[in-house]
């Protein structure tokens, strides 16, 4: 007797299946499987991995535990908790940022104008880029003296003294910003694409409605507009929060971590991003606890994204 049919369109399916999926479990679900055992190791003994020796719940207890020193509770890891903060305060710029480019462009690029196709294709192109050679070219214009954003502002309002003998990535206090504008500019593109496949599902009749019971344009905007773009703000808010808990490219082409400041007697980076710290670990040695500090960005990461979609979520409290 020959097979039935669906067990045969099932072996063909597996067939088809099998190249990606081995590739997805030998280069996905393996290095998360071993990342989650590693981070019960540590490697004090030297580099390599054949020095590893358990330890179980220490990595999480150092990233997260309190130390008794000097009379007093200290963070057992306080270089951990600024890199958090450091990625809040990147995020709480970035994703706002992002979202309203992206808005802006599609809102603009939605209108009947010549060229407009040519602007779309224009304000796209940087999103495929490679993040670091976007992230190299963002340091040359920034660059002092010589670089195109201080001979630009030399040229229309005569030289700066900052941007002439250090450059915004230079200073503690403008490095993050800058990074946060050419990142915003990059993947501004993307986003505009989004909202412009959204705008051009509403109905022309929602707002000829509107226009007939006297809504103004803010009025239509913010009853109309937005409630109906609620999808892709969602969307553009988890993505925006899991890029910046995994921003890493942009500061290491950018920043490398710095320019350092000095805070609470400890030196830290003012660049230092969660994603960035974690390589740093990684670079040193501490394999088992890079692997540790990736699964608390993790958990951050599934806890921020059901916040958000509780507050996105159209039932009533």
């Amino acid at each position: 007797m020959s097979a039935p049919k669906y067990d045969r369109e099932t072996y063909s399916s597996l067939m088809f299946l099998a190249p990606f999926l081995i590739l997805f479990l030998v280069f996905l679900v393996f290095p998360i499987i071993y990342s989650f055992y590693l981070s019960f190791f540590n490697a004090s003994k030297g580099f390599g991995l054949s020095n590893l020796e358990w330890i179980g719940f220490s990595n999480y207890a150092q990233i997260l535990g309190f130390q008794y020193a000097n009379g007093k509770f200290q963070l057992a890891d306080p270089a951990f908790w600024w890199s958090l903060a450091v990625t809040l305060l990147y995020g709480g710029i970035s994703i706002p940022l992002g979202i309203s480019a992206s808005l802006a462009l599609a809102i603009l690029l939605h209108n009947k104008f010549f060229g407009k196709n040519f602007f779309r294709s224009a304000f796209f192109l940087p999103n495929i880029l490679d993040m670091l050679v976007v992230g190299v070219v963002w340091t040359l214009i920034y660059a002092p003296k010589y670089g195109a954003l201080a001979q630009i502002t030399t040229y229309f309002l005569g030289p700066n003294q900052f941007l002439n003998t250090s450059g915004l990535l230079s200073s503690p206090y403008t490095a993050l910003p800058a990074v946060v504008i050419a990142m915003v500019l990059k993947g501004a593109g993307f986003g505009m694409v989004l909202f412009l496949a959204a705008l051009q599902n509403i109905p022309d009749s929602v707002y000829e409605a509107a226009d007939i019971d006297g809504a103004s344009k803010w009025e239509q905007f913010y009853l109309i507009t937005l409630p109906l773009l609620k999808p892709i703000l969602f969307f553009m808010g988890v993505t925006g929060i899991i890029g910046s808990l995994n921003a890493f490219t942009e500061i290491y082409a950018m920043t490398a971590g710095g320019p350092q400041i000095v805070l609470g007697g400890e030196t830290l980076g003012s660049t230092s991003v969660a994603g960035f710290y974690l390589y740093k670990q990684f670079e040193g040695g501490r394999y088992g606890y890079a692997a540790a500090i990736s699964y608390v960005l993790l958990f951050l990461t599934l806890v921020l994204t059901w916040i958000q979609s509780h507050f996105f979520s159209n039932k009533k409290a």
